[in-house]
């Protein structure tokens, strides 16, 4: 496969663009065209030759009628494409008007000032933030950091796979008899036959029996990891709460652990593109936003302990130290902020169930989306993960249907996204609906669903390769004791939701507080929460005024 394209059209500005592209010249095929059918056939042509189109750069000055052809067709033509448009000085103020609702649309995915000189960074970094993107979840990795030997990609392989995408390490599944295979298999030949093999850059090579295992030889075996001393803060749980919890705390000289089960970033980790998180006017995703985060944690001195699952936690008794505990030991601490978000409710179909990992998956899992080229897709789940998933799994299916048991997302869902799947001509909602049942193809995957009108009762049978279930928040805290109250469904109760017979002397708790002093909880968990990225953040940097005040007594 030849160098990714980037294909700029412009019909007056083809100079200023060209010297703009020149630098990229290196690593991508930069062609310069000048109408909407010479962008066609460049596309096409760059596509029979093996080539992937990773950013089309449409100019605004052509004929109206023409530019969203261009806008439309690039879609049409190379879906999993970036499109950028971008508009000289002398128009920008008239444009930024009459593409604001295309950007908000997701029709393209920026508009910027066109460069006027050399060394434009704000602009290449705009560039590099789309290229970034499209290399993380369309091209296949130039460098693998791991590399997985399996005969077949089965339930456990796509596991990894996603797994490895949510914690941004570039991945290759390659079989035992190909030249990768064999020289893998050289360093671990007793694993042969165990499959699958994992080779990592860090020098271990084995059979991974599972994705917490891959986690603790990525980052270490929890066992291998003492914390003999007594902490400030254990955040449990490194989701956007307690990464900007990490984040804060260590800032203002608090040692602190942040303890995560799994991958970091959460639930939100797995978000294709979050579009309106404060200051990324172009989106992030929120693996990119979860390990930056997580890099600002390092840098203050955070200490984060990959694949360490809480199991328990013991309170303080007459002015001691909480524990936290894991698998591999325990943690001493003077505060815990309990952050373990939420897990996504299961569908509770026996016949989907058994086909977890082969078509049906609970998240957005990012990876299996590329498996799906060309493939009808359903989505069920009406929140704003749902969305993102939907349209994340329109660049690749040829068709996407959100399922959802209300009429429809108005209430649910997020404006920009609802704008966003209204225009995405692949995707379409079927309201008042409810997966009933579910069956494979002769291989053993997902080929077909049954949906139930919940109102009518009638039902449907529809072709599915994949289903994405994100079906609501589970609460995952049944590792904490029973002094930690919990409301009807499981969420940690907080402030002035804890019945005021648990207050001291009348006076309710502090907002992210729970029943048992020095224990905090926020993000996700929290009875009463928002459910949203900002919202946890906020509450993971709130928290550590509150902290500061109980240590301090």
């Amino acid at each position: 496969m030849g160098a990714p394209a980037i294909v700029i059209a412009s019909a007056n500005h083809q100079t200023e663009l060209s010297e703009a592209f020149a630098r990229y010249e290196r690593e991508y095929d930069v062609r310069l065209v000048g109408d909407k059918i010479s962008a066609k056939a460049t596309a096409k042509e760059l596509m029979t030759g093996g080539h992937q189109v990773a950013l089309f750069v449409i100019d605004s000055d052509h004929d109206q009628d023409e530019l969203y052809g261009l806008i439309s067709g690039t879609r049409q033509a190379v879906p999993t494409s970036r499109r950028l448009i971008v508009t000289h000085v002398s128009r920008f103020r008239e444009d930024n008007q009459t593409f604001r609702h295309a950007v908000a649309a997701g029709k393209v995915d920026a508009l910027l000032l066109m460069p006027q000189g050399p060394r434009d960074e704000e602009f290449h970094l705009a560039v590099g933030e789309l290229l970034n993107e499209w290399n993380a979840t369309v091209a296949a990795p130039v460098v693998e950091n791991v590399r997985i030997i399996t005969p077949e990609k089965d339930a456990l392989t796509r596991e990894l796979l996603d797994y490895l995408s949510r914690v941004g390490l570039p991945a290759g599944v390659h079989h035992p008899d190909s030249e990768v295979g064999r020289a893998v298999m050289a360093e671990c030949p007793e694993d042969a036959g165990r499959w699958p093999v994992v080779s990592s850059m860090v020098g271990w090579c084995g059979h991974c029996p599972d994705v917490r295992s891959l986690a603790n030889q990525l980052y270490g075996r929890p066992d291998d990891i003492e914390v003999d001393e007594v902490v400030d803060l254990v955040v449990v749980g490194a989701g956007p709460a307690g990464l900007a919890a990490s984040v804060y705390a260590s800032s203002e000289g608090l040692s602190t652990v942040c303890l995560e089960a799994e991958a970091i970033g959460g639930q939100a980790g797995t978000s294709s593109m979050i579009r309106n998180y404060l200051g990324f006017p172009r989106g992030i995703s929120g693996m990119r936003l979860a390990q930056r985060a997580r890099g600002q944690a390092l840098r203050f001195g955070t200490r984060f302990f990959t694949g360490w699952p809480a199991t328990g936690l013991t309170p303080a008794t007459d002015g001691g130290h909480h524990t936290v505990h894991t698998d591999g030991g325990d943690v001493r601490a003077r505060s815990v902020l309990v952050a373990t978000g939420v897990d996504y409710r299961r569908l509770g179909v026996e016949s989907i169930e058994e086909l977890v990992g082969r078509g049906v998956y609970y998240g957005a899992a990012m990876a299996a989306a590329r498996e799906l080229a060309g493939d009808d897709v359903v989505v069920v789940g009406g929140g704003n993960s749902a969305g993102q998933a939907a349209i994340h799994a329109a660049r690749f299916a040829r068709s996407v249907t959100i399922v959802v048991r209300r009429p429809d997302l108005t209430a649910t869902m997020s404006s920009y996204l609802i704008d966003e799947i209204e225009w995405n001509p692949r995707i379409s909602v079927r309201g008042s609906t409810r997966v009933v049942d579910g069956g494979p193809d002769d291989v053993g995957h997902l080929a077909w669903l049954d949906l139930e009108d919940v109102d009518a009762g009638t039902h449907e049978r529809v072709a599915a390769r994949g289903l994405f279930l994100l079906l609501g928040a589970a609460p995952e805290c049944s590792w904490l004791p029973d002094v930690v109250l919990r409301d009807e469904h499981g969420f940690v109760l907080t402030g002035r939701d804890i019945p005021p017979e648990q207050w001291v002397e009348d006076v309710p708790p502090e907002d992210l507080a729970t029943t048992v002093p020095g224990i905090f909880a926020g993000g996700d968990i929290r009875a009463g929460s928002m459910k949203r990225v900002a919202s946890a953040t906020g509450e993971g940097a709130s928290v550590v005024s509150s902290v500061h005040a109980w240590l301090g007594q």
